[in-house]
């Protein structure tokens, strides 16, 4: 593990937060029992659900609330899919999938509502601060900034995600530590105990499979 306290306390919130990606991943795929291609379902969850959950969570979401909104939109997602409701002809798959997303921001927040209402015995309403309505403004300014935004960054950590998995951990870990992280060529020889020429030949190989996994997700970006 590393002495430094800042990457110790962000790899901690990371186990905690795939801890629960593990457990909302399990309880969706036992409610896709009945429908085919599971493994599709599975590898679309892996791709998707971090850009699903930080757009809920800076929209205004809890932690909890943004997992049943995970999980919610892409079971909504299967069964739309069941009955070819997105047309590509109609708009891109990002777009579709922002407002998808959007529609079960917003379940949630009135989800929230309705409860505090059953304990309150009153509806809460503050029009000018509320989170819901800013997500639901006509314009969709604010989501789709965060979407856009979220969109990039999970382009990145889905296609390292995928690449990571069709390499050796050697080369990913020598790839994590001079193209991602940065350090110097020397320091990831003398830390990973490796020679400059695996370095070198970490970044090309390693390189090469990234980008042709980001040529793939990109296809998905608006196309419009």
């Amino acid at each position: 593990m590393s002495g430094d306290p800042e990457e110790n306390k962000s790899e901690e919130k990371d186990e905690g937060l795939n801890q629960a990606f593990a457990k909302t991943r399990k309880s969706l795929i036992a409610r896709l029992d009945n429908w085919e291609d599971q493994k599709t379902w599975d590898e679309f969850y892996q791709t998707y659900w971090r850009l699903i959950y930080s757009v809920a969570v800076k929209s205004g979401l809890r932690s909890d609330e943004a997992f049943d909104c995970v999980q919610e939109t892409i079971l909504s997602i299967a069964k739309q899919s069941k009955k070819n409701l997105y047309d590509p002809e109609q708009g891109s798959f990002k777009t579709w999938l922002m407002n998808m997303t959007r529609w079960r921001i917003n379940d949630q927040f009135r989800k929230r509502k309705k409860d505090t209402a059953m304990l309150t015995g009153d509806w809460q309403d503050d029009r000018k601060t509320a989170v819901i309505d800013r997500v639901e403004d006509p314009n969709g300014d604010l989501l789709s900034r965060l979407w856009n935004v979220e969109w990039k960054k999970n382009v990145a950590e889905a296609a390292l995600a995928r690449v990571k998995a069709a390499v050796s951990p050697k080369q990913y870990q020598i790839f994590d530590c001079y193209v991602v992280k940065q350090w110097d060529a020397k320091k990831v020889q003398e830390r990973l105990n490796v020679s400059m020429a695996q370095v070198y030949l970490a970044k090309h190989r390693v390189g090469a499979v990234l980008k042709r996994e980001l040529t793939k997700l990109e296809q998905d970006d608006d196309a419009e």
